[in-house]
């Protein structure tokens, strides 16, 4: 499995906007079928730059499941955004690949 995460410095000017803004894109972006899951974070260390950072970590199926939004959708699902919220909004994208999962059963 691939976590195809995207974290994202948000201008306090424009946060409560894009906070809900970014509620409506997730579901947009699962329902491409390319994703099973999404989790929105807040990052908590806080940025000498300022502003609030958050993470959308998508689980995806596999690497060619991926490959398939980046040619399909992501360029469309991503000018949204860029043109809302231009320079308020920093984002950096890096892929993940999961290894292994731990859980803690307590008994």
């Amino acid at each position: 499995m691939i976590i195809y995460n995207v974290t994202s410095n948000i201008d306090e000017s424009i946060h409560d906007e894009w906070l809900a803004w970014i509620k409506e894109h997730i579901p947009q972006v699962l329902a491409t079928g390319k994703f099973e899951k999404a989790t929105l974070t807040r990052v908590l260390v806080e940025e000498d730059m300022g502003g609030v950072t958050y993470s959308v970590q998508y689980r995806t199926y596999s690497r060619e499941a991926l490959d398939a939004y980046y040619r399909e959708d992501a360029e469309k699902l991503r000018s949204e955004g860029l043109k809302k919220f231009a320079d308020k909004v920093l984002s950096f994208r890096t892929e993940l690949q999961i290894l292994d999962e731990y859980t803690v059963n307590f008994k």
